[in-house]
């Protein structure tokens, strides 16, 4: 976060360098199963961030001395492609990109039901492919519907949304000038059903009345976006080509009896 900016972040009229309102998403979309091989996926499109999701799992934990015999174990592995930014980033985990897969993992690991797979690992590998401020919190949303694609029981899918504070305003969904040069930033996920908390973090300053309003903030967008996850997972499973698959199994089974009446 930074103070200095020779950019306008909020014109005369109200509105945000991208047009939007103080309380409007960045454009987002959802797809669910987008990796054969992957146990589970998702990609999402949030803005200008392009992150895809694959989950494999849960799979016995190895090498064995990493097994809990009471639980899965959770491993994120957060990673932004070199080429996600606009210079190249060094390829491979920094500081930042450990920290991320950190709180990722231990924000999954509140929503999914672990004691009913020990010994066992649950591996989600979240990758950059660009970014556009908010990718910890997009990664996150993802992941979440890639767990759900790839069957794992949770409480919820856990979703998210960051607020923060630019040119003295508290807004929804920072972009990556605001996320740049704003005062503050304030990424928050939360398991819809129970409105626990699971992810929460700060980036610069905001009074205890302006970090109420970022929370409320990105609460009420969590749960609209909770909405897009799950109008993602009905898509996948009420495709044209899916439908008309079983619409020929069935015809052929109602051949077969027909046969067999004769």
């Amino acid at each position: 976060m930074s103070m200095v900016s020779n950019i306008k972040l909020i014109d005369e009229n109200g509105l945000r360098i991208d047009g939007r309102k103080f309380n409007e998403l960045r454009p987002i979309k959802i797809e669910v199963g987008v990796l054969n091989r992957a146990d589970g996926s998702a990609y999402i499109e949030w803005g200008g961030n392009k992150i895809i999701v694959a989950v494999y799992g849960p799979r016995e934990a190895f090498p064995k001395h990493t097994q809990n015999p009471s639980r899965a174990i959770v491993n994120a592995r957060y990673n932004m492609a070199a080429f996600s930014v606009d210079e190249r980033k060094r390829p491979g985990p920094d500081r930042r990109a450990i920290e991320i897969s950190k709180i990722i993992g231990e924000a999954l690991e509140s929503a999914i039901f672990v004691e009913q797979y020990p010994r066992t690992s649950i591996d989600v590998y979240i990758e950059v492919l660009q970014a556009d401020a908010g990718t910890r919190i997009a990664g996150l949303t993802a992941a979440s519907v890639a767990l759900a694609d790839a069957g794992i029981p949770m409480k919820d899918m856990i979703v998210g949304c960051a607020s923060g504070k630019v040119d003295g305003n508290i807004v929804l969904d920072l972009n990556k000038e605001e996320d740049n040069y704003g005062q503050a930033d304030v990424p928050l996920a939360i398991i819809p059903r129970t409105q626990e908390v699971v992810l929460l973090q700060m980036d610069g300053n905001l009074t205890r009345e302006e970090f109420g309003q970022a929370i409320e903030m990105s609460k009420k967008a969590a749960l609209f976006i909770s909405n897009l996850q799950k109008e993602a997972l009905l898509a996948k499973y009420s495709r044209p080509e899916e439908k008309e698959e079983v619409k020929e199994e069935e015809a052929e089974q109602e051949n077969h009896g027909d046969d067999n009446h004769e």
